[in-house]
C-alpha cells in the first residue's frame, strides 16, 4: 500500500496536509467527500455524528455504499449538538481548528449556534466550508440533492435518449461538489499564510453541474443548434462507440484522429479504405459514416473481445471493454498501482468482510494517497478526542453517563 510521505527540513515525515485540523458536520456524500480527500492527504479530520451514530451508515440498497466509501483516514466523535454540554466541547474543538465542513440545509448550522459569523467570532483563522445546492441567487435557499441538480442543470437531458432524462449511474455531482468545496479549501489555507485570516468557501450542487454543461452551452453558442443528448448526438468523428464482438461481448473504440485512423487501416488491413482519399480526413470520415461503420462493424465483430482488445492496444488505439463496478475489484492495473485500498465492512450485515475501495485518483512526486485510519466505527475516536481537546477522564465519563457523548 502506498502513501505519499515526504521528509520535512526537520527530518520528520509528513503528508502534505499534516498538521491541519478539520471538524466535519456531514451526512450522505458531498460534505463527506471533502473530507475523504483532505483526510487522504494528511489533514486531522475529526467526523462529528449524532449520538447514535451518522444515518448514513443504515441506508439500504445504493446508498449502502456512501458511508464506507467517504469516511476513511477519519474520526468519529458521536455527540449531542443540541445540549449545551456537547455544544461546549465541539467549540472547544473548533477553537483549535483550521478548518470546518458542513452540508446541512439552508440555516441548520446557524440554529445549532454554528453558523459561519458566530464560529467566527471565536476563530478568526478558521476556514468554514459550506456544501449546498446553490450559490448566492434566487434558488439559494432551496432543498437540493445530487439528482435533483443533475436534472434542472442539464445533465441528465444529456445522458438520457431524447424525451426519457436519466441520471448519472453514480453520485457525480455530489463527489465534483466535494472536489471544488475541497479545491476552495486549500485555496484559502495557502491565502491565510499572507492574511493569517481564514474565510468562508461555498460550493455547490446545482452550479456544479452546470459548469459539466459549459462544453454544451459553448456548442450552441458556436453553432446556433442546441446539443443533443448523448445517445442522439451527431458525433465529431465516425468511429467513436461501443461495437459488437464475435463471442457477442462489446468494446468500445473511438478514432479520433486522422493519424489514429491510418494506424486502424494499418492494423486491421483495411488497405481499400486507407486508399480512399474522401475518408483521409475526420470532417471526410464523419460525411461517410452512414457508408464507413458498417463496414467497420463487420471487420470487428469477426473478432472475440479478447482478440479486439489485444489487437487496439498492440496498436496503441484508444478502447475499453463494458466494465461493471463490481468487476473492478480484480483489475490488475488498479491493483497493481494502488489504486485500490484495503477496506473492512464495519456496518451492515456483512462487518468484518475484507475487500477494497478505490484511492484518490491523484498522484504526487510519484506516489499515491493511502490508508492511514480505517472506516470508523461510530463513535470509536470519541474518548481520545475530547482528550485531546482538554477534558479529563472523569469529565469524558460523565459525559459518556449522561448520554451527550456516546464512544463503542
Amino acid at each position: 500500500m502506498n502513501s505519499f510521505i515526504r521528509v520535512d527540513d526537520r527530518g520528520l515525515q509528513s503528508l502534505p496536509l499534516a498538521g491541519v485540523k478539520v471538524i466535519e458536520f456531514t451526512h450522505m456524500v458531498m460534505g463527506p467527500a471533502v473530507g475523504l480527500i483532505l483526510a487522504d492527504m494528511g489533514a486531522n479530520v475529526i467526523k462529528l455524528e449524532p449520538v447514535h451514530g451518522d444515518k448514513t451508515r443504515g441506508l439500504p440498497g445504493s446508498g449502502a455504499g456512501y458511508f464506507p466509501a467517504y469516511n476513511r483516514n477519519k474520526r468519529s466523535l458521536c455527540v449531542d449538538l443540541k445540549s449545551s454540554q456537547g455544544k461546549a466541547a465541539v467549540l472547544r474543538l473548533v477553537d483549535g481548528a483550521d478548518v470546518l465542513v458542513e452540508n446541512f440545509r439552508h440555516g441548520t448550522m446557524d440554529r445549532l449556534g454554528f453558523g459561519y459569523e458566530a464560529l467566527r467570532e471565536r476563530n478568526k483563522r478558521l476556514i468554514y466550508c459550506s456544501e449546498k445546492g446553490f450559490l448566492a441567487g434566487p434558488y439559494e435557499e432551496r432543498t437540493a440533492m445530487d439528482e435533483v441538480a443533475q436534472m434542472m442543470g442539464g445533465l441528465a437531458y444529456m445522458t438520457g435518449p431524447p424525451g426519457r432524462p436519466l441520471r448519472a449511474g453514480a453520485s457525480v455531482i455530489d463527489v465534483q461538489g466535494g472536489m471544488f468545496g475541497a479545491l476552495g479549501i486549500l485555496g484559502a489555507l495557502l491565502q491565510r499564510k499572507e492574511t493569517g485570516e481564514g474565510q468562508k468557501v461555498i460550493a455547490s450542487l446545482f452550479e456544479s453541474t452546470v459548469f459539466l454543461m459549459g462544453q454544451h452551452m459553448a456548442q450552441y453558442a458556436v453553432t446556433g443548434e442546441a446539443a443533443a443528448p448523448m445517445p442522439a448526438r451527431i458525433s465529431a468523428w465516425a468511429i467513436y462507440q461501443v461495437f459488437e464482438t464475435e463471442d457477442d461481448d462489446l468494446v468500445f473504440v473511438g478514432i479520433v484522429s486522422d493519424k489514429q485512423w491510418e494506424i486502424l487501416c494499418d492494423a486491421f488491413g483495411l488497405n481499400e479504405l486507407a486508399a480512399d482519399e474522401s475518408l483521409a480526413t475526420n470532417d471526410g470520415r464523419a460525411a461517410e459514416k452512414d457508408r464507413l461503420l458498417p463496414i467497420i462493424k463487420r471487420v470487428f465483430a469477426s473478432y472475440t473481445k479478447a482478440e479486439l482488445m489485444a489487437k487496439l492496444d498492440a496498436s496503441g488505439l484508444p478502447f475499453a471493454p463494458i466494465t461493471r463496478p463490481d468487476e473492478l475489484f480484480d483489475d490488475p492495473h488498479l491493483n497493481a498501482g494502488g489504486g485500490l485500498l484495503p477496506f473492512t465492512v464495519t456496518d451492515g450485515e456483512r462487518k468484518g468482510y475484507e475487500t477494497k475501495l478505490p484511492a484518490l485518483p491523484l498522484e504526487m512526486d510519484g506516489h499515491r494517497f493511502g490508508l492511514r485510519l480505517p472506516v470508523p466505527r461510530a463513535g470509536e475516536h470519541s474518548r481520545e478526542i475530547l482528550a485531546e481537546a482538554g477534558y479529563s477522564k472523569n469529565e469524558i465519563e460523565a459525559l459518556l453517563e449522561a448520554g451527550i457523548v456516546t464512544a463503542e
